[in-house]
């Protein structure tokens, strides 16, 4: 049991000090403020020291290394903790501007909606928006599926219908800056700050179905009016929030699906964790188990039923997209 305890505690002690080592470097390897080869030396170096406590734990010399370590490691830790996510930045056009919103009663005044008409994935002539909505009409909440790599990742778009506008789509997005990108590694390391999109869906869903050829599929959200309200609004105070103090995104905990997950979580009885919103591209299937959907097909019947891609490409990016698109997706 003696011999079984040790080896725990050392097998502990060596799976810490990699994961350690694995995050200092990085980090220094993706934020040090300065170019390719010192950043290479102090990510490197970093390695190297951990790699020498690692074989210096049976000699003599283990307290002197894992002391240096220790220093080493807590001077990154304080720098890191430095860090502030930036308000002001080069911002590329499609993420310059944080969407907020003004409450009064049962109206809604949203300030920088985004209405771009894209071109190609990367060119679009812009227009930004100040639009008003009737909280009284707001009739339901769909969820837009965008898969982009594959059916284990995908981007999450959630969309609130009224009776008498067209639809306001929200998308948590990474604000990148002119020449920067999407990164799901370096988005770990506070390379990239968050933004909370509210658009027209020819925009946001549109130049994913008809310009990117992303596949897009589109569920209708078994909720009630009171239910669907209470969410916008959370959009709205996370949207504002957001405006007045920027966050860091984060690939796995700050990201379209756990940002969203988070908001659903004050106006729900329960919300469990499950290994599908890591995984967000079988989000629909965890809705569908927690009877956000439509039961009234199968899960697989209702995958069939949400592809909108070829609606989307034969009515085009013109007036009426909101509508045509749902023309065959079932309601709950």
């Amino acid at each position: 049991m003696t011999k079984f305890l040790k080896f725990l505690l050392t097998a502990t002690f060596f799976l810490a000090l990699a994961i350690l080592t694995a995050w200092a470097s990085l980090a220094l390897w993706y934020r040090l403020p300065f170019g390719l080869p010192t950043r290479a030396i102090a990510a490197g170096g970093f390695a190297l020291l951990g790699l020498a406590v690692a074989t210096s734990v049976f000699s003599t010399r283990r307290l002197r290394a894992l002391a240096t370590y220790c220093l080493a490691l807590a001077s990154v830790i304080f720098w890191w903790s430095t860090l502030s996510p930036p308000s002001e930045a080069n911002w590329a056009p499609d993420v310059a501007r944080q969407v907020t919103g003004e409450v009064n009663g049962d109206n809604l005044t949203l300030i920088n909606v985004r209405n771009f008409d894209w071109q190609t994935p990367t060119e679009a002539t812009e227009h930004w928006e100040n639009r008003s909505y009737d909280l009284s009409q707001l009739q339901g909440v769909d969820l837009f599926m965008s898969y982009w790599a594959g059916p284990e990742i995908a981007h999450m778009i959630v969309s609130f219908d009224f009776a008498n506008a067209d639809p306001i789509a929200w998308s948590v997005e990474v604000r990148r800056q002119i020449g920067g990108g999407f990164s799901p590694i370096a988005d770990l390391f506070k390379s990239n700050t968050l933004v909370i999109v509210a658009a027209d869906e020819r925009d946001v869903v549109g130049t994913r179905t008809n310009v990117r050829g992303e596949d897009v599929q589109l569920y209708r959200i078994n909720t009630t009016p009171e239910k669907a309200r209470a969410l916008l609004l959370q959009y709205v105070e996370a949207a504002n929030r957001l405006a007045a103090k920027p966050h860091w995104y984060n690939s796995l905990t700050t990201n379209c699906t756990t940002v969203v997950l988070t908001m659903i979580k004050t106006i729900v009885d329960e919300v469990p964790l499950d290994w599908r919103v890591v995984a967000n591209g079988y989000l629909p299937d965890y809705a569908y188990d927690r009877g956000v959907l439509d039961s009234r097909l199968s899960l697989e019947q209702l995958r069939k039923r949400s592809h909108i891609n070829t609606t989307a490409l034969a009515h085009g990016l013109t007036d009426g997209f909101s509508a045509a698109i749902r023309q065959n997706v079932p309601a709950p």
